[in-house]
């Protein structure tokens, strides 16, 4: 074990200091880029925090929608892509309490397990230091849902980017708290969300305020994470046990102006990534979280940016990124708040 961490611990040493980035834009690799719903005909005045998840009949996907991130109104709405076409969105849940007051809900997760339904965890609470996790499924690929159920107490659920499955059927969810400072830690579930288990923080959130891990997944159970952080870069963290204990977390050559990233382990074994590739200028964003970019890598550690995606003035961030049975790379963002966009690229023309 400490030979395979020495090993890792050298080979970032080598990323950073070898690392550049190639600025072609394979623009010929999009085969299809649209607006989920049209900005001039959104059903709420703001938007944020994609994910998508491929479902037996298409797509769905989700967002938080209301006046403005943190309002009570803001609730969580579903579009489905069905025989060519997105669905007029529908809010599926809110924030509304028994007593009748309302919170804001955040960050929904979409997740279609192997042999089970269709699943969407989201948050609830007036901000993240105090959210509560909570979820849902669907039994017929995201017409229906169930109630709203409440998870245990100390689990939130995949905080931003989706989980994976691992072999044995574990759903391994990407999670992180910001009440104690920003730190990323890991919830299990056997049993699609029945019982859960929760690893102790990885950071202490001191030397990296690290937040929304995205995992990617590496031969011989090998496992990576990549955060958001306060930093002005990406950072990233190991674990050689299919997720039970993990690495210190360490820089990579990517930068991060403080906004959410989303990655994917393709079907060919290559890791591709989605950012925005600007970092911090004097403790701020570099820019309203633009440019938004593609980056490619065989192993985890050196990067090529490959695609951009957006670089016009305004914001374009928080991407969701799957790869669906075809194939084909799908990724939603945020587009200026006002709607959702959704790209769908061909992963071997990059």
């Amino acid at each position: 074990m400490r030979k395979s961490l020495l090993a890792i611990n050298l080979l970032l040493i080598a990323a950073l200091s070898v690392h550049g980035q190639a600025k072609g834009n394979s623009a010929e690799c999009i085969i299809k880029s649209e607006f989920i719903y049209p900005a001039g005909n959104r059903p709420t005045p703001q938007c944020h925090a994609s994910t998508i998840a491929e479902t037996g009949k298409g797509l769905a996907a989700s967002w938080f929608g209301g006046t403005e991130e943190k309002n009570p109104d803001v609730g969580i709405w579903l579009s489905l892509y069905e025989n060519g076409t997105w669905s007029a969105p529908v809010e599926v849940a809110n924030g509304i309490q028994k007593d009748g007051t309302r919170f804001p809900c955040w960050n929904p997760v979409l997740f279609h397990p192997a042999n089970g339904p269709l699943m969407l965890f989201y948050k609830i609470g007036p901000d993240p230091q105090t959210w509560k996790g909570r979820m849902m499924v669907s039994y017929d690929d995201g017409h229906t849902w169930t109630p709203s159920s409440a998870l245990p107490d100390s689990i939130l659920g995949p905080i931003k980017n989706k989980p994976v499955q691992l072999k044995d059927g574990t759903i391994l969810a990407p999670s992180s708290t910001e009440n104690e400072g920003w730190r990323v830690h890991f919830e299990m579930t056997p049993d699609l969300g029945i019982t859960w288990k929760r690893t102790p923080p990885i950071n202490d959130g001191r030397d990296y305020s690290a937040i929304q891990p995205s995992i990617l997944i590496h031969p011989n159970n090998v496992l990576q994470v990549l955060c958001r952080s306060k930093e002005g870069v990406i950072v990233q963290s190991w674990s050689m046990n299919n997720g039970k204990t993990w690495t210190r977390l360490s820089p990579t050559p990517l930068p991060n102006p403080n906004s959410g990233i989303d990655a994917v382990t393709l079907k060919d074994g290559r890791q591709l990534l989605v950012y925005n590739n600007t970092g911090m200028v004097e403790g701020r964003w570099g820019g309203d979280r633009t440019p938004l970019n593609v980056a490619l890598s065989s192993d985890g550690i050196n990067w090529k940016e490959v695609l951009t995606l957006e670089d016009a003035p305004g914001e374009y961030s928080y991407p969701a990124v799957i790869q669906t049975s075809d194939g084909l790379v799908h990724i939603t963002y945020t587009y200026k708040r006002e709607t959702i966009k959704h790209v769908v690229i061909n992963p071997d023309k990059l």
